[in-house]
């Protein structure tokens, strides 16, 4: 069957769903990543078949202002509104060219990414049937638990239900750019959608999400969603240079913001500062490709600073994970056992770092809150209650003994062939 997988060009989303599309062709399909062209050298690393789409509107090099505009992000609904104005823009960019490239593709099945709200649109319209995976965490917009972009605590009483759903409000109006892109698109190819249902278009086939159900809150019942695990495959992400001789024998922290979040300079300074406070660990920082490693000099003798790190071969190592709370980061930590420190930033970062408290795998601090004391008692507590690194141990058996990967490859092997049949 020609499967054709879309998704976003950054590394959060890109990497699990090239896992997933790598896991999906080992079963026999014929598989293709349609993105824009920057995605490009990921998807030919991985001997996945490529097609480009909206190379006017994103050309060669489009990343670069996508990373500047995430690295300046403020936390809270700003920055979020700034986020989903830029998914508006994909959306309204990319619908027409989209269903160009699975026409001429010959696709007969789609996998989405839901942070592309409505690009679904395209397979209904050319009535292909479609999947949904969440590669960052799910939106649920039932009430029943706090929508991602939120720190809230998970709750079952009336007044966090309550609570919940003028957060769904909130996303209403954040998903107001992508919406007026989406109406357009349907009137002109005769769509009748119930645009009031936020959940209309998402996929009735199978909707997948990588958190697993252990780190996850307790959702609406049944779920629409399936809790299957992460999704990793080592070999299918591109070599990252690494000073490896400059590691030593002291137990190792490793720090990182994501690929996205890299232009808060002050958070780097602080986690910095920190490794200085515990001189007994070996603390590797990459900063991304915004700031300059200079700006961060001089560096106390127990610190790696670089750009870019092996962040799967680090993390086998670590001891603690310093992290914005990105869904990928926070799981490649909970498989190797890794208990984590959480300074979430924006998007899901909120909500994955309320479950990662709530499962007492790690500790966080929102920005605003951030300080040099602050993050050094969370870095002491973590490093030293046994408790973090044990329950940490139990979510990477957890982990493993499903096999996330497999398990979602199969369930939309499964999907596609039952929709098929029925055609």
């Amino acid at each position: 069957m020609k499967i054709s997988f879309i998704t976003l060009p950054v590394f959060g989303h890109l990497n699990p769903m090239i896992a997933l599309a790598r896991k999906v062709q080992s079963l026999g399909h014929d598989v293709s990543l349609i993105s824009a062209v920057d995605a490009e050298p990921f998807a030919r690393t991985a001997n996945l078949r490529f097609i480009p789409v909206g190379e006017n509107e994103f050309p060669i090099g489009s990343h670069v202002y996508v990373e500047k505009l995430h690295s300046e992000l403020t936390a809270g609904e700003e920055g979020l509104r700034t986020v989903f104005s830029l998914l508006g823009h994909v959306a309204g960019s990319l619908l027409r060219p989209l269903e160009q490239a699975l026409v001429k593709e010959g696709s007969e099945a789609v996998v989405l990414d839901t942070y592309q709200k409505y690009m679904e649109l395209v397979p209904i319209h050319l009535g292909l049937p479609y999947i949904h995976v969440s590669n960052a965490l799910h939106f649920d917009v039932s009430g029943e638990t706090p929508l991602c972009f939120f720190d809230w605590p998970h709750s079952t009483d009336p007044e966090a239900k309550k609570r919940n759903l003028e957060g769904v409000e909130v996303f209403r109006s954040l998903l107001e750019p992508s919406l007026e892109a989406a109406k357009k698109y349907a009137e002109e190819v005769g769509l009748s959608v119930d645009w009031k249902d936020l959940s209309t278009t998402t996929s009735k086939l199978a909707w997948i999400t990588q958190i697993p159900k252990d780190l996850d809150f307790s959702g609406p019942e049944p779920s629409p969603y399936t809790n299957t695990g992460s999704f990793q495959d080592d070999s299918a992400r591109p070599e990252v240079a690494f000073p490896w001789e400059e590691l030593s024998d002291a137990p190792l922290v490793y720090a990182s913001m994501g690929t996205l979040q890299t232009g808060l300079r002050h958070v780097f300074e602080i986690i910095r500062n920190v490794a200085a406070d515990h001189s007994q660990y070996q603390f590797v920082i990459a900063i991304g490709g915004v700031l300059d490693p200079a700006q961060f000099d001089p560096l106390p003798s127990n610190v790696i600073l670089v750009r870019r790190a092996p962040q799967l071969e680090l993390l086998k190592r670590a001891h603690l994970c310093i992290t914005h709370a990105g869904l990928n980061t926070v799981l490649e930590a909970l498989s190797q056992g890794v208990p984590l420190v959480a300074i979430p930033v924006t998007n899901d970062q909120p909500g994955v770092a309320a479950r990662l408290v709530a499962k007492k795998v790690g500790l966080a601090t929102s920005l605003e809150e951030l300080t040099q004391p602050r993050l050094s008692e969370l870095v002491t507590e973590v490093l030293e209650n046994p408790l973090y690194r044990k329950n940490a141990q139990k979510m990477q058996a957890a982990i493993f003994s499903r096999d996330g990967l497999s398990l979602a490859a199969n369930l939309i092997d499964k999907a596609f062939s039952q929709a098929q049949k029925s055609q």
